[in-house]
């Protein structure tokens, strides 16, 4: 007879990111996009994995939307972030994005890319920072 011990623990990242921006007309144009990008990605899932993600390739509906919003940056496997579990919320000229998860590229590019100030922090290791859950 064998006994199997197994240990497990959270391993959430606990991710802050805020986007400080010149105004809050380019903070809200950054959250459209955002918004307008992971409606498309959720469209195109399949309920698992945006479709031809798994392949390294854009569907031609989401590089005609990519550029119609001119984002350049945006890799095929970044796009699955879309359907992370995260929060994105306008607070004036302000973008605040929260999630357990550590892959957030695709979020700080659309923020980088709008004109943004970044920062990015644990709330885990700084929980009494400004924005920290």
């Amino acid at each position: 007879m064998k006994i199997w011990y197994q240990h497990g623990s959270e391993h959430s990242a606990n991710i802050v990111m805020i986007g400080q921006f010149v105004d809050d007309t380019s903070a809200t144009k950054a959250k459209e996009i955002i918004d307008i990008l992971t409606k498309q990605v959720l469209e195109e899932s399949d309920g698992i994995q945006p479709t031809g993600l798994s392949a390294g390739r854009y569907s031609n509906e989401m590089l005609d939307l990519l550029g119609k919003l001119n984002i350049m940056s945006l890799g095929p496997q970044e796009l699955e972030q879309f359907t992370y579990d995260v929060k994105v919320e306008e607070k004036g000229s302000k973008i605040v994005v929260t999630t357990d998860e550590i892959e957030i590229s695709a979020f700080l590019k659309v923020l980088l890319d709008q004109g943004a100030c970044i920062e990015v922090f644990s709330a885990h290791d700084h929980p009494d920072r400004e924005h920290a859950r």
